[in-house]
């Protein structure tokens, strides 16, 4: 069936993000005591007692905005509103009505749109008294509930699922192929390369850094099927990330990369790969992710020598000479129609599994080419290997004492494996296990 999209709307601070984070069961948006913490659509897919729709996180909703900023927050709040089936209108009991909900009120009602009015903040008696107020917004039957403490959740999602309209059957969903997260320091074009490869701004772009907050998930179809494109909050140094949202916001692009299967770093072309970008190239490799390295505002460069950046990210990346490297301009589009093939070369070059007959040929190739580490007078042998996952790519070889291997053995093993296998843009898993004991992971 098709997915019916439930939004939830309101003024600043009324507690959106704690009903979305409620009803999804867990801390996907980001909450804080500070209004305008939420600027992008967030969306998440729910099922209750057998309906399936989807979730909508808005911003707040502000009647004159102040800033551009504010003014694209509205702009994001329309547009879920225009693709919502059902609407919840969350207003605050603690406070009552204020001028600002009759006029959003006003605002839904021209819409059309089935609205559930719902008082949040709903903690005692005193607030069940004050819900009654919000009968002049003529909005229908406000709902109590608490999204703080799960108050009146099941009754909201009953009225939810009476609301929601019955959807024709449509041709089945493909399943989601592949996720690639964009992640960068603050500024450096992420939420304008996903506009870019959407077709649409359905993230917002601001010239102020730090726009993006949450790691916000679309998807998009390619090559037949769906891909997610993970958009996330920029990475400062560890000592300039201030407590509060950026710091929730950097954790959260953490967990970005750990989702993805690739991974597309963007660097500022102008600014050049700074110590914080090669430390992000870290972050990436140790999770084992596909890895993509974009030149971004390429159009900015004069002098527009490719070589010369592979040679510089070579000489700084030395730890993963796997990673592809594109330059682009999300601003122009130049090379961001590259971006999705390469990410999809490097997603299939993650599933590729070796035969235990080639990793064999490999081992005893290795070991006639180069003297195997010892220690004590022991030397390491090699007994047999074998691919034993993918997405990484992992490879468990048995030897006699996986202490003897040294770090330079195992990535001359690695090298060999990618001569006769590519892996291209990936990093590959190696893992050491003696006999009868536990593996030892060398990478």
């Amino acid at each position: 069936m098709s997915r019916a999209t439930v939004a939830i709307v309101g003024r600043p601070n009324v507690g959106k993000s704690t009903l979305f984070n409620r009803l999804i069961g867990e801390r996907r948006a980001i909450v804080e005591d500070l209004p305008g913490t939420t600027v992008d659509r967030i969306y998440a897919d729910l099922s209750f007692e057998g309906h399936d729709f989807t979730l909508v996180d808005c911003g707040g909703l502000e009647l004159e905005p102040g800033s551009a900023m504010k003014q694209k927050i509205r702009e994001q709040i329309e547009a879920a509103i225009t693709e919502a089936h059902v609407v919840l209108f969350l207003v605050d009991a603690q406070t009552g009505p204020i001028p600002v909900d009759e006029e959003i009120a006003d605002i839904l009602r021209r819409s059309q749109k089935p609205i559930l009015l719902v008082a949040n903040k709903v903690e005692g008696p005193k607030q069940q008294n004050e819900v009654l107020q919000f009968y002049e917004l003529d909005a229908g039957d406000p709902i109590p509930v608490s999204a703080y403490h799960g108050r009146g959740i099941n009754e909201l999602l009953d009225r939810v699922m009476a609301a929601l309209p019955s959807l024709p059957a449509t041709v089945k969903e493909p399943e989601i192929a592949m996720k690639i997260a964009i992640v960068g320091r603050p500024n450096v074009g992420k939420s304008l390369l996903v506009n870019t490869l959407l077709g649409e701004e359905r993230v917002i772009v601001d010239e102020i850094p730090g726009t993006t907050r949450d790691a916000v998930d679309t998807v998009l179809r390619y090559d037949g099927e769906k891909v997610v494109l993970i958009d996330t909050a920029g990475i400062r140094r560890r000592g300039r990330i201030e407590q509060g949202v950026e710091k929730h916001s950097s954790t959260r692009t953490l967990r970005a990369i750990d989702r993805a299967d690739v991974v597309v770093l963007l660097v500022d072309a102008v600014e050049g790969i700074t110590s914080q970008d090669i430390h992000i190239l870290g972050l990436i490799h140790k999770a084992f992710k596909g890895a993509i390295l974009g030149i971004n505002k390429w159009d900015l460069v004069e002098v527009k020598d490719v070589d010369s950046w592979k040679e510089v990210v070579r000489q700084r990346a030395r730890f993963m000479p796997y990673v592809e490297v594109l330059c682009l301009s999300a601003k122009t589009g130049f090379s961001v129609g590259k971006v999705l093939p390469a990410a999809e070369r490097i997603y299939h070059e993650r599933l590729k599994s070796l035969p235990d007959s080639l990793l064999d040929n490999i081992v005893k190739e290795a070991e006639s080419q180069r003297i195997s580490p010892s220690r004590g007078g022991r030397r390491l042998k090699i007994y047999e290997a074998r691919q034993t996952g993918v997405n990484p790519p992992t490879f468990v070889f048995l030897a006699n004492d996986a202490k003897l291997v040294h770090f330079s053995y195992g990535r001359y093993l690695e090298n060999k494996i990618r001569q006769l296998a590519g892996f291209h843009g990936t990093p590959l898993r190696l893992l050491f296990r003696s006999r009868g004991e536990e593996i030892a992971q060398c990478s």
